[in-house]
């Protein structure tokens, strides 16, 4: 598979920052931060198609499937971490949102960039994670021609799986092998062609709105908290305490009984506090309203 590198935006120099090697420590500064400016109202063209991410995100859970993120080098980490931020921030099964990288978990801390053009590599890792039909796969490949995630991409095709191009070129071939491509153009780096940048920038926002809106949408958050977090250490469990106190609107105090009365967790010590209910009624009433704090205490 060839390309014509000169003609991929991200590869382009940028006009704004000729001359970057001999400015002063503050205009370096200052032109990278107008470029980062710019990519917010990129992704904001990109708003439908990321929508139609966060459906398929949306319905794929509810019939048990995941979400895969999957990439090479800033790409691959960007997703892992997005995935590994899932657990403790909305309570969910560290298998529900999974973080695929080329080069497996040595590649997070160490360059390993011959292995974005193994496209073997990609398929082997998905069949060794069971990829399915029942999942979604988003490849991130900010120049949109990624050997690996192209592969990645037309091997979940063929199982029938909902696939996502996440990239900074439109009409790339990362982006054609997708059911949806979400296409932030960022326009060429402060430093040529390094798109771990405004690139890499625009897709760890583009991956927060499609796991922090799918975690909406499935009942994750009550109001605009976070109401099934895990309070595993010291900070978590006095937000949790503060999550709970100020979502049912009572002291400090009156949240850290009801979470020891409920297992410590935010969503049924809400519900409890909220109705007046007992801890297995509580549960009971989260589990009818399929997980959504707002229906289990009779609110829409």
């Amino acid at each position: 598979m060839t390309f014509n590198f000169d003609a991929i935006v991200t590869e382009q120099p940028n006009p704004a920052t000729v001359g970057i090697d001999s400015r002063s420590t503050a205009d370096i500064l200052r032109l990278m931060n107008d470029e980062d400016k710019t990519v917010a109202f990129a992704i904001e063209k990109e708003l439908p198609a990321i929508a139609a991410a966060v459906d398929a995100v949306v319905s794929a859970m509810k019939t048990g499937g995941r979400l895969i993120y999957i990439g090479a080098g800033t790409s691959g980490r960007l997703g892992v971490l997005d995935a590994a931020e899932c657990p403790p921030t909305f309570g969910t099964d560290p298998k529900l949102v999974v973080g695929v990288i080329a080069g497996g978990e040595s590649a997070l801390v160490r360059p390993a960039e011959g292995v974005e053009d193994d496209a073997g590599a990609a398929v082997g890792q998905l069949r060794q994670i069971d990829l399915s039909a029942a999942d979604v796969l988003v490849g991130i490949a900010a120049s949109g021609r990624t050997p690996y995630v192209l592969a990645a991409l037309e091997y979940a095709n063929a199982l029938g799986a909902f696939t996502v191009a996440v990239t900074s070129v439109p009409g790339s071939a990362v982006a054609g092998a997708a059911r949806v491509a979400i296409t932030p153009v960022v326009g060429p780096e402060v430093i040529a062609g390094s798109t771990r940048l405004k690139a890499g920038t625009a897709a760890k926002m583009v991956l927060n709105m499609l796991t922090t809106a799918a975690m909406v949408r499935l009942g994750k958050v009550y109001g605009n908290r976070m109401v099934d977090l895990k309070p595993t250490n010291v900070k978590l469990w006095e937000r949790a305490k503060r999550i709970v106190a100020e979502a049912a609107g009572v002291s400090k105090e009156d949240a850290e009984d009801a979470l020891n009365r409920c297992g410590r967790s935010a969503k049924t010590a809400i519900v409890m506090l909220k109705t007046g209910c007992a801890a297995d009624d509580a549960e009971r009433r989260l589990q009818a309203a399929d997980g959504f704090v707002s229906k289990a205490i009779g609110n829409p």
